[in-house]
């Protein structure tokens, strides 16, 4: 068995009183998911969801939060993988998400609850409801 680890961000901006969502989609497989990578050498987690969340984005941000960890198994060339992401509330300042990585074929914003409703993967769905509910608690 094989362990991997990566740390991304739940990427968000206010506006019109709510709360948008940065999220990477490719078209083949159809998906939208969180950005997320894996550490260079030598990096700390808070430091590879910054420069993975600019990489796959495009988008300049500020670490808020931690929003904790998820994990899941998938097999790769016949071997099983146990797979952590941490994931940290981020908050768009800068940037462009017409720079994104070309890993994606779109990075878009998403209003909170259609966020919810367009990702994949069910764990990703459970973090941007705790980062959004974190975002309407502080009001």
């Amino acid at each position: 068995m094989e362990e991997h680890f990566s740390a991304g961000g739940v990427v968000y901006r206010r506006r019109n009183g709510g709360y948008d969502v940065a999220l990477c989609g490719r078209d083949r497989p159809a998906a939208w998911c969180l950005p997320k990578g894996t550490p260079d050498p030598g990096e700390s987690p808070e430091e590879t969801a910054v420069r993975e969340v600019r990489e796959e984005t495009g988008l300049q941000t500020d670490l808020e939060s931690d929003l904790g960890q998820i994990e899941y198994w998938f097999m790769t060339s016949g071997a099983r993988v146990h797979k952590r992401v941490q994931f940290y509330l981020m908050k768009a300042v800068g940037g462009s998400m017409d720079d994104h990585d070309p890993e994606f074929d779109r990075v878009s914003w998403f209003e909170g609850d259609e966020a919810l409703r367009s990702l994949t993967h069910d764990n990703e769905v459970d973090v941007v409801g705790r980062a959004l509910q974190r975002l309407r608690d502080r009001g």
